[in-house]
């Protein structure tokens, strides 16, 4: 059946569009002129497109961190002479309220500006509802510190963390104004806690905007203005911490250019929409770098692929301390390359550890010694042999493995003396090494 409760989908694995269309009209805030809003649900897949209806042809300018144009004051997107300005505010609701896929349609260039915060498009996507479609959400889950900083002083730092939490600081010259505001993000604390913070500005800075004609759109009832100490606003501040929540809001919205959904802690000193969509595309990049270093590699054709009964000939190893599931290179005699297929029905991601499954060190090095003792065992003199560890030398781990890793165990013999052997053996992840060591054994009878 669809899902169309926004809190039960937080907790599913699948993506989400919306249930049906639903339309918003207000005022754009720089030209000032009626506009008219629309979501749509989209197919899987599909992401969030904007689609100027005012226009010829109709035309889409995709969501991505690759179209933005401008940052100042706002984040705006463009095609071509296509543009959409002050994007974040309804990127910001989709993605907190948990939607992959949308069309959001405007017969103008600009979405409404409502009360200055995210709570109007949260309200519409209350309004349209959510459904649950058939392909599961890819969700990339940050496992290494990506960080950025800028001369100006901002700083965006996103680490691992088993969720999706903001945390942000913003910073003013008016020491009453410097706030902090930290909270994991899911839609029901997205729609209480983060989507009612308003925009806002200082009086010094919209003045010269307000003498050339421009925010046309803005108003006392959109925006919370500050003069010197003094809040303009008719209404009064709806949290102590308002423009730190605000600086969240708007940087979800701006990490939602990068076409990714993440679990990690996003840390932001003094965030801003330049540097937003700058780690947004760092974002991007990286993940498409990391995709790019998955070995795409095709068994050789001979006889020296072992498959697991061929291990199971030359090791004494059972379930469930077999720790490599086939051999699918030998460079030579000497050296080999084998794969371990990491799921999380594996016996010790139970305890270890519960909540938070990583592969333990030693087995990783049991691997590289099996992947050795494959070099080793499987000459004729040794068959029947039963490889014992004597030393590891050089241990390193780099990074953790996880549920969902290959594992590519990589060993050579660098030294064989009668019993006694040294292998040197790594292993790797998506291309890059996780663990390596010097392996030091002796060769017996069983």
């Amino acid at each position: 059946m669809p899902q169309t409760s926004i809190e039960a989908s937080s907790n599913s694995d699948r993506e989400y569009t919306l249930a049906g269309p639903a339309t918003l009209e207000g005022t754009s805030l720089h030209t000032g002129q009626k506009v008219t809003l629309t979501i749509k649900p989209a197919p899987e897949g599909h992401g969030f497109k904007f689609r100027r209806i005012d226009l010829p042809d109709k035309p889409f300018i995709d969501a991505d961190v690759g179209r933005v144009e401008k940052v100042e004051r706002a984040t705006t997107l463009a095609s071509g002479s296509v543009r959409v300005h002050t994007v974040e505010h309804v990127l910001s609701a989709l993605t907190g309220m948990n939607v992959d896929n949308a069309l959001i349609e405007m017969d103008a260039n600009e979405p409404p500006i409502g009360d200055g915060s995210a709570r109007p498009f949260v309200d519409l996507i209350r309004k349209a509802g959510v459904e649950e479609q058939d392909s599961r959400r890819k969700t990339w889950e940050i496992r290494e510190p990506i960080h950025f900083d800028d001369k100006d002083g901002s700083h965006i730092t996103i680490v691992p963390y088993r969720g999706f939490r903001v945390s942000v600081t913003n910073l003013s010259h008016l020491g009453k104004f410097t706030q902090h505001f930290s909270s994991e993000v899911t839609p029901e604390l997205y729609e209480c806690e983060i989507a009612p913070a308003r925009t806002f500005t200082f009086y010094e800075d919209i003045k010269p905007l307000l003498d050339q004609g421009l925010i046309k759109g803005g108003s006392l009832e959109n925006a919370v203005v500050i003069r010197d100490e003094e809040i303009l606003s008719k209404e009064p501040m709806r949290f102590e911490n308002e423009f730190a929540r605000h600086k969240a809001l708007d940087l979800i919205g701006d990490l939602a250019l990068s076409g990714k959904r993440i679990t990690g802690h996003v840390i932001a000193v003094a965030p801003g929409h330049g540097p937003n969509t700058q780690m947004a595309g760092m974002l991007k990049k990286e993940y498409q770098r990391m995709r790019s270093m998955v070995p795409p590699f095709k068994l050789p054709e001979n006889e020296a692929v072992l498959d697991i009964k061929d291990i199971f000939r030359i090791l004494p190893h059972r379930a469930p301390f077999l720790l490599i599931d086939r051999v699918i290179d030998f460079s030579s005699e000497l050296k080999c390359t084998a794969v371990k297929n990491v799921t999380y029905n594996e016996p010790f991601f139970e305890g270890h550890f519960p909540d938070h499954p990583v592969m333990p060190g030693v087995l990783q090095l049991e691997a590289m010694a099996q992947a050795a003792s494959v070099l080793v065992l499987r000459l004729p003199d040794n068959e029947g042999k039963i490889g014992y560890f004597m030393s590891a030398d050089h241990v390193k781990f780099r990074r953790p493995v996880l549920p969902g890793d290959t594992l590519f165990i990589e060993a050579e013999i660098v030294k064989m003396k009668r019993s006694v052997g040294v292998a040197v053996c790594q292993c790797l992840v998506n291309g890059e090494v996780v663990s390596s060591a010097e392996l030091k054994f002796a060769v017996v009878d069983a």
